[in-house]
Protein backbone atom coordinates (compact mmCIF):
# COMPACT_ATOMS: atom_id res chain seq x y z
CA UNK A 1 0.00 0.00 0.00
CA UNK A 2 1.33 3.46 -0.90
CA UNK A 3 2.32 5.70 1.96
CA UNK A 4 0.23 8.81 2.49
CA UNK A 5 2.30 11.93 3.02
CA UNK A 6 0.90 14.73 5.16
CA UNK A 7 1.42 18.38 4.30
CA UNK A 8 4.06 18.48 7.02
CA UNK A 9 5.92 15.51 5.48
CA UNK A 10 5.95 17.41 2.19
CA UNK A 11 6.89 20.66 3.91
CA UNK A 12 9.98 19.18 5.52
CA UNK A 13 10.91 17.30 2.34
CA UNK A 14 10.96 20.52 0.35
CA UNK A 15 12.79 22.48 3.04
CA UNK A 16 15.49 19.80 3.09
CA UNK A 17 15.84 19.70 -0.68
CA UNK A 18 15.85 23.48 -0.92
CA UNK A 19 18.59 23.68 1.74
CA UNK A 20 16.35 25.64 4.09
CA UNK A 21 16.71 23.31 7.08
CA UNK A 22 20.42 24.10 7.30
CA UNK A 23 22.85 26.08 5.21
CA UNK A 24 25.27 24.08 3.06
CA UNK A 25 28.92 24.50 2.08
CA UNK A 26 28.43 23.44 -1.56
CA UNK A 27 29.51 25.59 -4.50
CA UNK A 28 26.98 27.80 -6.27
CA UNK A 29 26.48 25.69 -9.45
CA UNK A 30 25.70 22.57 -7.39
CA UNK A 31 23.29 24.50 -5.18
CA UNK A 32 21.50 25.84 -8.28
CA UNK A 33 21.16 22.32 -9.65
CA UNK A 34 19.75 21.08 -6.34
CA UNK A 35 17.32 24.02 -6.30
CA UNK A 36 16.10 23.36 -9.83
CA UNK A 37 17.39 26.79 -10.81
CA UNK A 38 16.65 30.13 -9.17
CA UNK A 39 13.97 32.50 -10.45
CA UNK A 40 15.58 35.88 -10.98
CA UNK A 41 13.39 38.61 -12.47
CA UNK A 42 14.79 40.92 -9.76
CA UNK A 43 18.59 40.66 -9.57
CA UNK A 44 19.01 40.86 -5.76
CA UNK A 45 16.69 37.85 -5.44
CA UNK A 46 19.44 35.65 -6.86
CA UNK A 47 21.92 36.80 -4.26
CA UNK A 48 19.53 36.56 -1.32
CA UNK A 49 18.24 33.17 -2.43
CA UNK A 50 21.79 31.84 -2.34
CA UNK A 51 22.73 33.68 0.87
CA UNK A 52 19.88 32.02 2.75
CA UNK A 53 21.05 28.57 1.58
CA UNK A 54 24.87 28.72 1.49
CA UNK A 55 27.07 29.16 4.54
CA UNK A 56 29.29 32.23 4.21
CA UNK A 57 27.98 33.24 0.78
CA UNK A 58 29.15 36.67 -0.43
CA UNK A 59 27.76 38.82 -3.24
CA UNK A 60 31.01 39.03 -5.19
CA UNK A 61 31.06 35.25 -5.43
CA UNK A 62 27.99 35.15 -7.67
CA UNK A 63 28.95 38.20 -9.71
CA UNK A 64 32.34 36.61 -10.42
CA UNK A 65 30.73 33.35 -11.49
CA UNK A 66 28.45 35.19 -13.90
CA UNK A 67 31.45 36.96 -15.38
CA UNK A 68 33.41 33.68 -15.66
CA UNK A 69 30.37 31.95 -17.22
CA UNK A 70 30.18 29.32 -14.47
CA UNK A 71 26.50 30.20 -14.03
CA UNK A 72 24.07 31.65 -16.55
CA UNK A 73 21.11 34.03 -16.37
CA UNK A 74 18.50 33.55 -19.11
CA UNK A 75 14.81 33.30 -19.91
CA UNK A 76 13.92 29.64 -19.35
CA UNK A 77 11.12 27.96 -17.41
CA UNK A 78 7.67 29.53 -17.90
CA UNK A 79 9.46 32.19 -19.99
CA UNK A 80 10.82 33.82 -16.83
CA UNK A 81 14.41 34.75 -16.02
CA UNK A 82 16.30 32.01 -14.16
CA UNK A 83 19.81 31.61 -12.82
CA UNK A 84 21.18 28.13 -13.56
CA UNK A 85 24.49 26.32 -13.68
CA UNK A 86 26.30 26.40 -17.01
CA UNK A 87 25.95 22.61 -17.22
CA UNK A 88 22.17 22.87 -16.89
CA UNK A 89 21.62 25.77 -19.27
CA UNK A 90 21.40 23.89 -22.57
CA UNK A 91 19.42 20.88 -21.28
CA UNK A 92 16.85 23.19 -19.69
CA UNK A 93 16.72 25.31 -22.85
CA UNK A 94 16.27 22.34 -25.17
CA UNK A 95 13.76 20.75 -22.80
CA UNK A 96 11.35 23.69 -22.81
CA UNK A 97 12.09 25.42 -26.14
CA UNK A 98 9.26 23.94 -28.20
CA UNK A 99 6.73 24.33 -25.41
CA UNK A 100 7.73 27.98 -24.94
CA UNK A 101 7.33 28.67 -28.66
CA UNK A 102 3.95 26.97 -28.78
CA UNK A 103 2.71 28.90 -25.73
CA UNK A 104 3.92 32.18 -27.24
CA UNK A 105 2.21 31.53 -30.58
CA UNK A 106 -1.04 30.60 -28.84
CA UNK A 107 -0.99 33.66 -26.59
CA UNK A 108 -0.01 36.44 -28.97
CA UNK A 109 -2.86 37.99 -30.94
CA UNK A 110 -0.88 39.95 -33.49
CA UNK A 111 1.46 37.18 -34.63
CA UNK A 112 4.66 38.28 -36.40
CA UNK A 113 5.10 37.24 -39.99
CA UNK A 114 7.23 34.04 -40.02
CA UNK A 115 9.47 35.32 -42.79
CA UNK A 116 10.01 38.62 -40.94
CA UNK A 117 10.86 36.76 -37.75
CA UNK A 118 13.30 34.48 -39.58
CA UNK A 119 15.06 37.48 -41.11
CA UNK A 120 15.17 39.25 -37.73
CA UNK A 121 16.74 36.18 -36.12
CA UNK A 122 19.43 36.08 -38.81
CA UNK A 123 20.18 39.78 -38.42
CA UNK A 124 20.28 39.71 -34.62
CA UNK A 125 22.40 36.56 -34.58
CA UNK A 126 24.97 38.26 -36.83
CA UNK A 127 25.01 41.35 -34.60
CA UNK A 128 25.38 39.28 -31.42
CA UNK A 129 28.40 37.54 -32.96
CA UNK A 130 30.11 40.95 -32.83
CA UNK A 131 28.94 42.26 -29.43
CA UNK A 132 26.18 42.09 -26.78
CA UNK A 133 23.02 44.03 -27.61
CA UNK A 134 20.66 45.95 -25.33
CA UNK A 135 16.89 45.44 -25.33
CA UNK A 136 16.33 49.04 -26.44
CA UNK A 137 18.47 48.43 -29.52
CA UNK A 138 16.49 45.29 -30.39
CA UNK A 139 13.32 47.40 -30.15
CA UNK A 140 14.79 50.05 -32.42
CA UNK A 141 16.00 47.50 -34.98
CA UNK A 142 12.93 45.27 -35.18
CA UNK A 143 10.03 46.92 -33.33
CA UNK A 144 8.15 45.62 -30.30
CA UNK A 145 6.21 42.95 -32.20
CA UNK A 146 9.40 41.13 -33.18
CA UNK A 147 11.25 41.89 -29.96
CA UNK A 148 8.59 40.30 -27.76
CA UNK A 149 8.92 36.98 -29.58
CA UNK A 150 12.46 36.83 -30.91
CA UNK A 151 13.74 35.17 -27.75
CA UNK A 152 11.52 32.20 -28.57
CA UNK A 153 13.42 31.64 -31.80
CA UNK A 154 16.96 32.70 -30.87
CA UNK A 155 18.54 31.40 -27.65
CA UNK A 156 20.01 34.31 -25.69
CA UNK A 157 21.55 34.87 -22.26
CA UNK A 158 21.80 37.96 -20.06
CA UNK A 159 25.36 39.27 -20.14
CA UNK A 160 26.98 40.74 -17.00
CA UNK A 161 27.32 43.29 -15.54
CA UNK A 162 23.65 43.52 -16.57
CA UNK A 163 21.46 41.63 -14.10
CA UNK A 164 23.90 41.78 -11.17
CA UNK A 165 23.59 43.34 -7.73
CA UNK A 166 25.47 46.45 -8.91
CA UNK A 167 23.57 46.79 -12.20
CA UNK A 168 20.20 45.24 -11.65
CA UNK A 169 18.42 45.66 -14.96
CA UNK A 170 19.01 42.48 -16.99
CA UNK A 171 18.73 44.10 -20.41
CA UNK A 172 22.04 43.20 -22.14
CA UNK A 173 21.87 40.10 -24.34
CA UNK A 174 24.37 37.71 -25.84
CA UNK A 175 23.92 34.68 -28.09
CA UNK A 176 23.79 31.54 -25.99
CA UNK A 177 25.88 29.57 -28.47
CA UNK A 178 28.68 32.13 -28.11
CA UNK A 179 28.38 32.32 -24.33
CA UNK A 180 28.00 28.64 -23.36
CA UNK A 181 29.42 25.62 -25.19
CA UNK A 182 26.48 23.62 -26.49
CA UNK A 183 26.52 19.86 -25.82
CA UNK A 184 24.82 17.28 -28.02
CA UNK A 185 21.57 16.78 -26.10
CA UNK A 186 18.24 15.53 -27.43
CA UNK A 187 14.87 16.88 -26.31
CA UNK A 188 14.09 13.57 -24.53
CA UNK A 189 17.40 13.69 -22.65
CA UNK A 190 16.84 17.33 -21.77
CA UNK A 191 13.34 16.68 -20.44
CA UNK A 192 14.60 13.71 -18.43
CA UNK A 193 17.03 16.03 -16.67
CA UNK A 194 14.35 18.69 -16.27
CA UNK A 195 12.05 16.29 -14.43
CA UNK A 196 14.88 14.93 -12.29
CA UNK A 197 15.80 18.49 -11.31
CA UNK A 198 12.22 19.20 -10.29
CA UNK A 199 11.80 16.08 -8.18
CA UNK A 200 15.22 16.57 -6.61
CA UNK A 201 14.28 20.12 -5.66
CA UNK A 202 10.54 19.94 -4.96
CA UNK A 203 9.46 16.30 -4.74
CA UNK A 204 7.47 14.25 -4.03
CA UNK A 205 5.09 15.86 -6.51
CA UNK A 206 2.08 15.37 -8.76
CA UNK A 207 2.72 15.37 -12.49
CA UNK A 208 0.62 18.51 -13.00
CA UNK A 209 2.90 20.42 -10.61
CA UNK A 210 5.95 19.41 -12.63
CA UNK A 211 4.19 20.59 -15.79
CA UNK A 212 3.21 23.92 -14.21
CA UNK A 213 6.77 24.59 -13.04
CA UNK A 214 8.43 23.64 -16.31
CA UNK A 215 5.80 25.09 -18.63
CA UNK A 216 5.38 21.71 -20.35
CA UNK A 217 2.16 19.88 -21.29
CA UNK A 218 1.09 17.30 -18.71
CA UNK A 219 1.14 14.67 -21.46
CA UNK A 220 4.83 15.38 -22.07
CA UNK A 221 5.64 15.09 -18.37
CA UNK A 222 3.72 11.78 -18.19
CA UNK A 223 5.88 10.35 -20.99
CA UNK A 224 9.04 11.43 -19.22
CA UNK A 225 7.93 9.93 -15.91
CA UNK A 226 7.17 6.63 -17.62
CA UNK A 227 10.85 6.36 -18.57
CA UNK A 228 12.00 6.49 -14.93
CA UNK A 229 11.93 4.12 -11.98
CA UNK A 230 10.23 6.28 -9.35
CA UNK A 231 8.76 5.92 -5.88
CA UNK A 232 5.07 6.67 -5.52
CA UNK A 233 3.09 8.07 -2.60
CA UNK A 234 -0.33 9.60 -1.99
CA UNK A 235 -1.10 13.01 -0.61
CA UNK A 236 -3.90 13.67 1.85
CA UNK A 237 -6.27 14.28 -1.07
CA UNK A 238 -5.50 10.85 -2.51
CA UNK A 239 -3.48 12.13 -5.48
CA UNK A 240 -0.50 10.12 -6.65
CA UNK A 241 2.88 11.73 -5.97
CA UNK A 242 6.11 10.61 -7.61
CA UNK A 243 9.65 10.97 -6.38
CA UNK A 244 13.23 9.99 -7.07
CA UNK A 245 14.29 6.73 -5.39
CA UNK A 246 16.71 8.53 -3.06
CA UNK A 247 14.83 11.79 -2.41
CA UNK A 248 15.09 12.79 1.28
CA UNK A 249 11.97 12.57 3.45
CA UNK A 250 12.89 13.99 6.87
CA UNK A 251 10.89 13.38 10.00
CA UNK A 252 7.94 15.81 9.87
CA UNK A 253 8.87 17.04 13.35
CA UNK A 254 12.35 18.12 12.21
CA UNK A 255 12.96 21.66 13.55
CA UNK A 256 12.97 24.33 10.83
CA UNK A 257 14.99 27.52 11.47
CA UNK A 258 13.97 31.07 10.63
CA UNK A 259 14.86 31.82 7.03
CA UNK A 260 14.44 34.96 4.90
CA UNK A 261 13.37 34.37 1.29
CA UNK A 262 13.64 36.75 -1.68
CA UNK A 263 10.82 37.78 -3.98
CA UNK A 264 9.49 35.01 -6.22
CA UNK A 265 11.31 32.23 -4.38
CA UNK A 266 10.10 29.09 -6.18
CA UNK A 267 9.14 27.37 -2.92
CA UNK A 268 6.20 29.81 -2.68
CA UNK A 269 4.85 29.50 -6.22
CA UNK A 270 1.64 27.72 -7.14
CA UNK A 271 3.31 24.44 -8.12
CA UNK A 272 4.41 23.95 -4.49
CA UNK A 273 1.09 24.58 -2.75
CA UNK A 274 0.98 21.03 -1.36
CA UNK A 275 3.76 21.90 1.12
CA UNK A 276 1.88 24.83 2.72
CA UNK A 277 5.17 26.73 2.98
CA UNK A 278 2.98 29.68 2.03
CA UNK A 279 -0.32 29.19 3.91
CA UNK A 280 -3.21 29.94 1.58
CA UNK A 281 -4.64 32.63 3.86
CA UNK A 282 -1.44 34.64 3.32
CA UNK A 283 -0.98 34.09 -0.44
CA UNK A 284 -2.70 37.33 -1.47
CA UNK A 285 -0.38 39.26 0.87
CA UNK A 286 2.62 38.00 -1.10
CA UNK A 287 1.30 37.63 -4.67
CA UNK A 288 -1.35 40.07 -5.87
CA UNK A 289 -2.24 41.69 -9.18
CA UNK A 290 -1.80 45.12 -7.59
CA UNK A 291 1.69 44.10 -6.42
CA UNK A 292 3.40 42.51 -9.45
CA UNK A 293 6.83 42.93 -7.93
CA UNK A 294 5.88 40.60 -5.04
CA UNK A 295 7.66 40.97 -1.68
CA UNK A 296 10.28 39.29 0.50
CA UNK A 297 9.06 36.83 3.13
CA UNK A 298 10.43 35.01 6.16
CA UNK A 299 9.75 31.49 7.44
CA UNK A 300 9.00 30.43 11.00
CA UNK A 301 8.73 26.67 11.58
CA UNK A 302 8.74 26.08 7.84
CA UNK A 303 5.93 28.47 6.91
CA UNK A 304 5.75 32.08 5.77
CA UNK A 305 5.05 34.14 8.88
CA UNK A 306 5.59 37.67 7.58
CA UNK A 307 7.25 39.97 5.09
CA UNK A 308 10.44 42.00 4.95
CA UNK A 309 11.96 44.82 2.92
CA UNK A 310 15.36 46.55 2.80
CA UNK A 311 15.28 50.08 4.22
CA UNK A 312 17.92 52.76 4.77
CA UNK A 313 18.34 51.72 8.41
CA UNK A 314 18.39 47.96 7.69
CA UNK A 315 16.01 45.11 6.96
CA UNK A 316 12.55 45.81 8.34
CA UNK A 317 10.19 42.89 8.93
CA UNK A 318 6.53 42.57 9.83
CA UNK A 319 4.84 39.36 11.04
CA UNK A 320 1.34 38.43 9.92
CA UNK A 321 0.42 37.62 13.53
CA UNK A 322 2.05 38.19 16.93
CA UNK A 323 5.10 35.96 17.50
CA UNK A 324 6.41 34.62 20.83
CA UNK A 325 9.32 36.64 22.24
CA UNK A 326 11.76 33.76 21.62
CA UNK A 327 10.77 33.59 17.95
CA UNK A 328 10.93 37.39 17.57
CA UNK A 329 14.53 37.28 18.78
CA UNK A 330 15.34 34.60 16.20
CA UNK A 331 13.74 36.60 13.39
CA UNK A 332 15.53 39.77 14.51
CA UNK A 333 18.88 37.97 14.57
CA UNK A 334 18.40 36.63 11.04
CA UNK A 335 17.25 40.09 9.88
CA UNK A 336 20.48 41.55 11.30
CA UNK A 337 22.49 39.02 9.30
CA UNK A 338 20.58 39.92 6.15
CA UNK A 339 21.13 43.62 6.87
CA UNK A 340 24.89 42.96 6.98
CA UNK A 341 24.67 41.08 3.67
CA UNK A 342 22.74 43.97 2.09
CA UNK A 343 25.27 46.49 3.35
Amino acid sequence: MERTLTWRDLNRAMLARQMLLERVTLDVPEVLQRMGGLQAQYAPSMYIGLWTRIEGFERDELTGMLERREVVQATLLRSTIHLVSTADYWPLTVGVRNARRDAYLRAVRDKPDPAAMEEAVRSLRALLAERPVRRTEIDQLFGPQIRHGIGMFLDMVRVPPSGTWARRRADLFGAAEDWVVRPDVTEDEAQDLLVRRYLGAFGPAHRTEIADWAGLPVSTVAKVLARHDLRTFRDERGRELVDLPDGPLPDPDTPAPVRFLPTYDATLLAHARRTLILPEEHRSKVFHVRMPQSIGTFLVDGQVAGTWAPKANGVEWEPFAPLPARVRRQVAAEADRLTSFHA
